[in-house]
């Protein structure tokens, strides 16, 4: 039997579920319904092998490739992330700003599953903010007024985040590897539902200049952050958390960056398009 506890009014639910339910697929369409419904699930300490994180991510969607790899190790430990993907490493201290997974592509992720397997003693907590929610709330006069709205993607205005003064090199990587998108503000949903697509790729409004649409930007992320949209979740070891990646923005809180902390990522691929 599948029961739930709501973790906050607007985001957040804990699921209790005997193991072999879970992980069999029985109860993958309730999952996915609930998923969308309240932006983020939460497993207590489940301790998933990695195949079983495997199995439980197939029954819910089709598996995505993340850098050659279906299950990825989330760190800032570079010597477990091997020396081909150790670069990695410096694009993840970008996870310390709101961001939503994949904003540069065309069809970003559906959701992501991530697995604690080892944490930092203070920090790292994970805050998701639902932007479905943020949306439903805004005045009428201001639905209509962003409705239109296309905001430019890039890697790039994310990572300024992390390193403002890269070098030639570096900047050159990041124009080169992650190309511009762009994307309209609000996320009119195949469900009908719509959501707002916000975070640190936002380099600009495509029909405002610079100042003017900073603002914009920067008010809107104050607004869809705001307590009442927001579930922070408090990680202890095996804990799993099932976030929808195309009505929330993510961010993990500041830690000491030689903590090892280490997580397991799945990821299912995205089904529609931003649109």
């Amino acid at each position: 039997m599948l029961t739930t506890v709501h973790l906050t009014p607007r985001i957040g639910t804990e699921i209790r579920l005997d193991r072999c339910a879970l992980l069999n697929g029985s109860k993958a369409g309730e999952i996915r319904k609930l998923l969308e419904e309240r932006g983020v699930l939460v497993f207590r300490q489940l301790h998933l092998t990695d195949a079983e994180q495997l199995a439980l991510t197939s029954t819910l969607g089709e598996l995505a490739d993340q850098n050659g790899a279906k299950m990825m190790k989330v760190t800032l430990d570079k010597s477990e992330m091997g020396p081909d993907k150790a670069y990695l490493a410096e694009y993840l201290k970008g996870a310390f700003y709101w961001h939503i997974d994949k904003s540069v592509a065309d069809v970003p992720s559906l959701a992501s599953l991530l697995t604690a397997r080892r944490l930092s003693q203070t920090g790292g907590q994970t805050e998701f903010a639902n932007t479905y929610a943020a949306w439903e709330d805004l005045p009428d006069a201001e639905k209509h007024a962003l409705a239109n709205l296309k905001i430019v993607h890039t890697i790039e205005a994310s990572q300024r985040y992390v390193n403002p003064e890269p070098g030639y090199a570096e900047l050159k990587g990041w124009q080169e590897r992650y190309k511009p998108k762009t994307h309209p503000l609000v996320w009119t949903h195949r469900s009908g539902r719509k959501s707002l697509i916000l975070g640190s790729t936002t380099a600009r409004v495509d029909s405002m200049n610079i100042e003017e649409g900073n603002l914009l930007l920067c008010r809107l992320r104050e607004w869809a952050t705001q307590p009442q949209f927001v579930y922070r979740h408090e990680w202890t070891p095996g804990d799993l958390v099932i976030w929808d990646n195309t009505g929330t923005m993510h961010r993990v809180l500041p830690y000491p960056l030689d903590s090892g902390r280490l997580m397991h990522r799945t990821v299912l691929e995205g089904e529609e398009p931003i649109a």
